[in-house]
């Protein structure tokens, strides 16, 4: 399934939480609204109620000044509605039966309540003073009231326009966010058009200008690419070293097969065939190593589990014994007395080690007499060493022995056994180690020891 692209899946990751706050911006924009028009009524209530009882005062109830109609009819919750009465209740001026308080109203202060005026709720305000109209003095009461449904319709009206206002704002601000998250992925998509027009055969590092966020991407890619060039470089060389190595036995495999039916004399026939079995098997031998070493190059799935390194060990020797004693050699194993645990692949262990072995037995030379394997442990792992008084190894060649295909001197080797058994160390986080000797090779394999749950 194709996935989402960086550009709707950063507008996604951003916008969202904008309208969520625009959403509760004009939630709260709405609540504000209402609480702010009404007090703003209830004020214009107030000065109503004020303008009325002065005209009333001022003209003896007679009218009211033009300036106090126009305060009356310009209020912007809807129509104000309003009665007069003199001292001893005396009807002056204004609506008929105005919406009366369910308490006793407080003198010389403005009283807000609710009620029902002609089947309609009403917002009211009313307000005694003592006041002198004509010859009588005493209490006078102003009544203002207006309309509920048009107080609140005026609040709705100023709460929708806000709204459509942080909506154009939400609208504005997605089209800026969309266009500018394509332009800011431009350096992206620029590198991205770099990359495919790239050949296959060009690993070479992207060089590049990048913002600082994709510096580590292009960094981790870089690093990628030469990794994959090592490894294509270093594949194409095995396989020149591999068919390099190949073409002799081959060759002589060849050779003796041809010359093979042209050989009557018995003697010299069996002696043909010995040859050609030996080389057949230098061959087989060799491609065995081979697959053997690509094998721990680039094989991950080899199953990893402990296992105890005394058995493996011995059985290797146990199988290498009579090569060793074919050659006249002496040939001992010392097991550790303590099971060694490790943490490996036993066939891959026990591959190192046949390796070493056949190793030791095809350089050593005609002087060696010996071969001596033996296990044992420190504080930090468990190895393996085997040592021999033959030839041995100069320490200026050590780089050199454990290099594919090459040979300290000629032999019958393939110049592969040493760069397995380093192979295979590396495969088990261990390492392989040429002890210094005074006589022959000594080689120590040691592996991190596994602690017992």
């Amino acid at each position: 399934m194709k996935s989402m692209s960086l550009r709707l899946r950063l507008f996604l990751v951003i916008l969202p939480p904008l309208f969520v706050v625009s959403a509760l911006l004009g939630w709260w924009r709405f609540e504000v609204a209402q609480e702010t028009s009404e007090e703003l009524f209830d004020r214009s209530l107030v000065s109503a109620a004020l303008a009325i009882s002065r005209d009333v005062a001022i003209s003896e109830g007679d009218a009211l000044s033009p300036s106090t109609r126009r305060v009356i009819s310009d209020a912007g919750g809807g129509e104000v509605f309003y009665h007069v009465t003199g001292p001893g209740g005396v009807y002056v001026t204004g609506y008929a039966y105005p919406p009366r308080p369910e308490t006793p109203v407080a003198r010389d202060l403005p009283f807000y309540y609710f009620a029902t005026y002609r089947g309609e709720d009403m917002r009211v305000m009313r307000m005694i003073e003592n006041r002198t109209i004509g010859t009588l003095t005493g209490d006078t009461v102003v009544t203002v009231w207006q309309r509920v449904s048009d107080r609140r319709a005026f609040a709705r009206e100023l709460a929708f326009r806000a709204a459509a206002l942080i909506f154009g704002l939400m609208a504005a601000l997605a089209l800026i966010i969309w266009f500018g998250v394509q332009i800011g992925l431009r350096p992206l998509n620029d590198l991205e058009a770099a990359i495919r027009r790239r050949s296959p055969e060009d690993l070479g590092p992207i060089r590049r200008a990048v913002p600082h966020e994709v510096s580590d991407i292009v960094s981790t890619l870089n690093r990628l690419l030469g990794q994959v060039q090592d490894s294509f470089e270093a594949h194409q060389a095995f396989i020149s070293d591999a068919a390099h190595q190949l073409r002799n036995p081959a060759a002589a495999i060849l050779t003796l097969a041809e010359a093979l039916p042209h050989v009557h004399d018995a003697a010299e026939r069996a002696h043909c065939e010995e040859q050609l079995v030996d080389a057949a098997r230098k061959s087989a031998r060799l491609s065995e190593q081979l697959l053997s070493l690509e094998r721990l190059r680039y094989d991950e799935s080899t199953g990893m589990a402990p296992f105890d390194l005394n058995t493996v060990v011995e059985d290797v020797c146990r199988a290498f014994a009579a090569k060793a004693l074919s050659r006249d050699l002496d040939f001992a194993f010392a097991p550790s007395e303590e099971p060694l645990l490790v943490l490996g692949n036993s066939v891959l262990v026990g591959e190192a080690l046949i390796n070493l072995l056949e190793n030791a037995l095809k350089h050593g030379g005609g002087e060696m007499t010996a071969i001596n394997v033996r296990t044992s442990s420190d504080e930090e792992g468990v190895m393996i060493t085997v040592d021999d008084d033959g030839f041995g190894i100069p320490p200026d060649k050590v780089s050199t022995a454990f290099r594919r295909f090459s040979q300290l001197q000629y032999g019958e080797g393939t110049g592969l056994g040493l760069a397995i058994v380093e192979q295979v160390m590396v495969r088990h986080a261990g390492r392989v180690d040429l002890v210094p000797s005074e006589t022959g090779a000594t080689f120590c394999l040691w592996f991190p020891r596994v602690v017992k749950a």
